[in-house]
């Protein structure tokens, strides 16, 4: 799985997803010394052992992670092969403070890194290094083994799978919505929104009536699991449940899929990454002025930000909060999931949300306790993370949202992606839409 995504309003999912961004640290460790190696001014280098001898001169490995919004196939982050058999790569082009998750691929998420069994592996994360033993200008080397690349299947099994017109595996009605746009480079790109109804909405009773809708981020994975992925939101079967059970509104939710290898900039609302401007303001711009308005053409869709959510998880869920908190009179409900912090201390995230005048009428904040891993090592990360919800949800509370306006809701041992997600979510559509309201 790629997590997954990172992203930033705050930074880098996902995708995957997806993803973990880039968090930020002065320095974790106790002992003066020892470093990320990330935070190094002089980078460092990294070095693969392929134990599967699967990754040849024309089929590289590829360093996917946080600093390259997940790319599996990014040009300027391919290793070279070395005389003894293994791979290396220099990474010395990092935003400053900011620490790094990665994998390995083979230039796809189909040909993701696996461990010994074949299983999908966590994030990777850098150990610390001690750089009093560093000369001058010295990049330390990080040395690791990759036991096996993931397989891919044959591309008939593929385009059955996932083509265009392929039959949506979904609970209730899911139907195709294509699009064009989006934001920065993704302007011209060409995009199904998929489009969840809610039980009954074509039986004859329900002809005059209109219904409240979620707008949500990285759609791919809202309905279904895509390869390469550890699971989805199971939006489908979570709405059609708490709708028959009379715990939420009757409500249309809206997957927009995210633009590929435009994701991380189209979901940045501010800022640049590695050299790529945030293209997040026209991408909103794009949701107002062309999505928005060809759902309501198509679907009976009730207007007006009472009735009207956003919401995603990682950069999906930075974008969802700057959407809401921008145009407050559009959408009035927000869920934001495992927010993460920006690559400079957080002073731009801080900085933008001193400036909000107008919150939305409600916000849903979900995080994990173990964004970056179960490794005791990032403890001090995975406290960051919650620590940040925290602190947003105090801003809130101090901006005089009270409990009927906020929630938040942070499980100790849950991950960044999309399980985790899908455990929340319940929760996150009674807060934001609770029946009789």
């Amino acid at each position: 799985m790629r997590m997954n995504k990172t992203g930033s309003f705050l930074a880098p999912l996902a995708a995957r997803a997806a993803a973990l961004a880039m968090l930020t640290s002065a320095a974790f460790a106790s002992e003066p010394d020892m470093v990320q190696p990330e935070l190094l001014p002089q980078g460092f280098v990294l070095v693969v052992d392929d134990l599967s001898r699967q990754a040849t001169p024309d089929q590289p490995i590829y360093f996917a992670s946080s600093i390259n919004g997940w790319n599996p196939a990014d040009p300027d982050f391919i290793l070279s092969p070395r005389s003894d058999t293994r791979w290396q790569i220099v990474i010395d082009r990092i935003p400053p403070n900011t620490t790094i998750a990665y994998k390995m691929t083979m230039g796809g998420w189909d040909r993701e890194e696996l461990d010994e069994d074949g299983g999908v592996i966590d994030n990777r994360s850098l150990p610390r290094v001690d750089r009093s033993k560093l000369r001058p200008g010295e990049r330390p080397v990080i040395e690791i083994t990759v036991p096996q690349f993931r397989v891919p299947a044959p591309l008939a099994d593929v385009v059955r799978a996932s083509g265009p017109y392929r039959r949506l595996e979904v609970t209730g009605d899911v139907r195709r919505l294509p699009v064009r746009g989006g934001g920065g480079a993704a302007e011209a790109l060409s995009r199904d929104l998929l489009v969840w109804l809610p039980p009954g909405y074509d039986e004859p009773d329900n002809a005059d009536r209109d219904y409240p809708v979620l707008y949500m981020m990285d759609g791919q994975n809202i309905f279904e699991q895509m390869p390469g992925l550890p699971g989805e939101w199971h939006a489908d079967e979570t709405a059609q449940e708490l709708v028959e059970a009379g715990e939420i509104r009757p409500l249309i939710i809206v997957g927009i899929p995210h633009a590929g290898e435009h994701r991380l900039t189209e979901y940045l609302p501010f800022g640049s990454i590695q050299g790529h401007g945030a293209s997040g303001p026209e991408f909103v711009s794009w949701m107002r002025h062309e999505v928005m308005p060809r759902v309501e053409r198509a679907f009976r869709v009730r207007t007006g930000p009472e009735h009207t959510g956003i919401g995603g998880s990682s950069l999906g869920g930075a974008i969802s909060l700057y959407a809401a908190t921008q145009h407050p009179d559009v959408f009035g409900r927000v869920i934001v999931e495992s927010l993460p912090l920006l690559a400079d201390d957080g002073v731009a995230a801080r900085s933008y949300l001193d400036a909000i005048d107008v919150w939305p009428d409600r916000v849903f904040v979900g995080m994990g306790g173990r964004e970056v891993s179960n490794s005791d090592r990032d403890a001090e990360r995975n406290a960051a993370y919650q620590a940040w919800a925290e602190e947003l949800d105090q801003r809130m509370a101090d901006a005089g949202l009270g409990e009927d306006r906020r929630r938040l809701l942070i499980r100790p041992d849950a991950h960044h992606h999309e399980p985790a997600w899908a455990e929340r979510f319940p929760e996150a559509l009674r807060f934001l839409f609770p029946a009789g309201n």
